[in-house]
């Protein structure tokens, strides 16, 4: 079960939003809905948990790359939501967008890859995610949760953030 919701600072603080997740397919489709959210370009946080195993952050500063941060790799990464944002995090391409260019569509290609290549591809997409924590363990630093604070939490880890924002009320209503 997954709990996710939106951050999005504004002048007079945060606001929050529930966040429905269904037509996330890639790290793009995040940061799309948080721009959506966005006040004035502004840092916009999604928060994404899974019962308790692992929690997720994908930060956004308007036109800026997202920024992400996985609090256990592994755990995550046997999850759908998870598994897209490890998979980011380490380069792993599981859409097979690459894939087109290989295609004889019109009969000129040389033929097959080499089975070198072949293995190559595998192996990479078959290593596991590193277990513990990835991703930019600064990302909430400017907000006052350091790296240190954020690689000791457990448990209600997103309360714990919030906390520190100084919004829980906020992420309580949309919960």
């Amino acid at each position: 079960m997954y709990f996710a919701a939106m951050l999005a600072r504004t002048e007079d603080g945060w606001e929050a939003s529930d966040t429905e997740l269904d037509n996330v397919e890639a790290l793009s489709d995040f940061a799309d809905l948080a721009r959506e959210a966005s006040v004035d370009d502004d840092t916009v946080l999604v928060l994404i948990e899974q019962e308790d195993s692992w929690f997720g952050i994908v930060r956004v500063d308007g036109e800026d790359d997202p920024r992400v941060y996985v609090s256990d790799a592994a755990a995550a990464s046997r999850s759908s939501y998870g598994a897209m944002l490890v998979d980011e995090l380490i380069g792993r391409d599981d859409d097979g967008d690459d894939d087109l260019d290989a295609l004889d569509l019109d009969g000129t290609e040389d033929g097959e890859p080499e089975a070198e290549e072949d293995e190559a591809e595998a192996s990479a997409s078959s290593e596991p995610a590193p277990a513990g924590p990835l991703g930019d363990p600064e990302l909430l630093s400017d907000l006052g949760f350091g790296a240190k604070e954020l690689g000791a939490l457990d448990g209600d880890a997103l309360s714990s953030i919030t906390d520190a924002l100084g919004c829980p009320e906020i992420l309580e209503a949309v919960r």
